[in-house]
């Protein structure tokens, strides 16, 4: 695992059937860079502020991945990492369905 990977990822929704896993930092930032701007607020600052504190050495990975985590709780788009990675293992085993 490098320095900067989650130490799991975190599972996040982006309209209704897109599931983006956001496995390190850089892939926390990237997704907080894309976020809409309207609909930015003091968490999601928070939130990237505290990736790029993490990435530059002066916070604990695990302080951003709860900050994310927070962002996301509040932006209504985190997932429940069983059924994301459910849906991510029936894609790859072509079948296209979900056992629950």
């Amino acid at each position: 695992m490098k320095a900067e990977d989650l130490s799991t990822p975190v599972f996040v929704k982006r309209g209704t059937y897109i599931v983006h896993e956001i496995a390190s930092l850089a892939d926390a930032i990237d997704f907080l860079d894309e976020w809409p701007e309207d609909r930015r607020d003091l968490i999601h600052e928070t939130a990237l502020r505290a990736c790029h504190d993490a990435h530059d050495g002066h916070k604990p990975v695990s302080a951003a991945r709860n900050a994310f985590i927070g962002f996301a709780k509040r932006a209504g788009i985190l997932e429940d990492p069983t059924s994301a990675m459910q849906w991510i293992a029936a894609c790859k085993s072509g079948s296209g369905r979900v056992q629950v």
